[in-house]
Parts: C-alpha cells; structure tokens; sequence
C-alpha cells in the first residue's frame, strides 16, 4: 500500500475499464480519492476495490449512462457541490470506423451526446466550482484524430476536434484563476473502444498500438510538465510546438474587412 498525501478528490468518467481504469489506479497511487462514474455498476465495483486494495483512497462509484440527461445531471451535481474534488477527468466516449454513408446518424447523435455535450457539461460545472475553491485540473480525453480528422469516421474526429478546441480556449480563459487544463491526444491504444468502434486493434500493426498503461502514464507525465496539449504517440514534442506556433500566427491574419485578393473576381456566367 502507497503513503501519500491526499491531494483531494478526482472524479473519473468512463472509469469502469480501460483508460479510466488506469487513471484510477494512477490517480489513487498519486494521493487522490476517486469518484468512478460509467454504466457497468459490477465493473465499477471492481475497479473501485482494487484501488482501495491497492492503494488504500477511498473510491465512490456512480452508475450513471452520461448519454441520459438525468444521469448526467446528477454528476454535474456532484461537481458542482462536492468541495473535496480537485480533478476532473472526461473519459467516457466511444468511436467509429465507418464512412459518411455508411453510418447511422442516430448512432452519430448518440457520438455527440456522449464525446461533446457530455464533457461540456461537465466542464461547465467544475470549472466554476474550482475558481470558487481557488484552483482545479481538468483533464479531457480527446484523440490523433483531432488533428488528422481523415483518419477514422468523421464525427467522431470532429468530436476529439471540440474537445481539444475547448480545452485550449478553456485554457486560455482560466489559468490565471488557477485552472490547469490539458488535452491528452492518443492514438491507437489497446483497449475495448475498437470493439466498440467497429474494428479490434489486433486488426492494426502492432507497431502503432501503444498499450493503455503507457499511454496513461505518458498523460500524466505531460500534466506533471505543465503541457496543455499531450500527444504520447508523438516522438517529437517540438513538432506540436512548431505546429501551434503556426496555428497561432495564422489566426492573426483574418482581421480583414475586405476578402482576399484571389477572391476579388468577376463572377463567370
């Protein structure tokens, strides 16, 4: 059993398995008591004894499908009103392989409500909540294929894209109230999301799939060096850096009241 001082609570959505089981772990060796949120109640139990075995915090569990507004207003509850959490972490989502026409757009609904009204409204409600306590982190899973939206379905890859978007304004908006932010970026990770998305990483070059273990531990050490966006695939971090630099100086280039120059055409018949 670990010794370390309690760092307060941290609130793990899609915890039952996976990532969010891993951050559990990770998490409660760190100091932190839990709050375990997913749909699985029986894999949730099991998660929450083995951190209490294991590291000796204590571990809530909260059934709750964040697809169903009841169950996800009860955990906006809880962030809202729980003065113990320090940490929020937004796991829970799923994804998709298929193309445009080949995808259910109820399925795509149901993406949305899990991958972006979800997180947001639980940002909504920490964020406030933290400022009130005088500081808090706030850690959303997001994906590759927020950047390389060509990689899997399109939806999916526009949710990872908000996610990461929000992260960053969030960012920008309140880390001199004392909200840390940050974005972790995976790429292929083994876990059951392939499954649910529609094809088994077993199916992927072994070479590209990084397992989850790694890839949580790769996210905190991100955290732990003040990263806003962490990206454990990439191999050089100068090259997000480079990326954003980018990103930034273009955006400072659309003040214009009048439309580019290759657009100040004649119209043709």
């Amino acid at each position: 059993m670990t010794q370390q001082s309690n760092k307060g609570t941290a609130l793990i959505t899609g915890a039952s398995s996976g990532i969010g089981a891993i951050y559990a772990d990770r998490l409660a060796a760190r100091g932190y008591d839990l709050i375990l949120v997913a749909r699985n109640e029986a894999r949730l139990h099991d998660v929450a004894d083995r951190v209490e075995r294991a590291h000796g915090r204590k571990a809530t569990i909260v059934q709750a499908d964040l697809g169903q507004r009841d169950d996800l207003a009860r955990v906006e509850e809880i962030l809202r009103t729980d003065p113990a959490i320090t940490l929020l972490v937004n796991n829970a989502g799923f994804g998709g392989v298929t193309p445009l026409l080949e995808s259910s757009v109820d399925r795509m609904e149901q993406m949305i409500d899990i991958n972006v009204t979800a997180p947001t409204r639980l940002m909504y409600a920490a964020a406030p909540a933290f400022v009130a306590r005088g500081g808090g982190t706030i850690i959303n899973i997001a994906s590759i294929v927020a950047v390389g939206v060509e990689i899997l379905n399109g939806v999916y890859g526009a949710s990872k894209a908000y996610v990461l978007a929000l992260t960053q304004s969030l960012h920008h908006e309140l880390a001199d109230k004392g909200i840390r932010a940050q974005a972790v970026l995976p790429g292929a990770t083994a876990t059951d999301f392939w499954d649910t998305a529609g094809l088994s990483h077993t199916n992927l070059p072994s070479g590209m799939v990084m397992r989850a273990q790694d890839m949580v531990d790769a996210a905190l050490a991100g955290l732990d060096q003040g990263e806003v966006v962490t990206i454990p695939p990439l191999q050089d971090g100068n090259d997000w850096i480079e990326y954003e630099a980018t990103r930034k100086a273009l955006s400072q280039r659309f003040a214009h009241g009048t439309p580019g120059a290759r657009y100040l055409v004649a119209a043709t018949a």
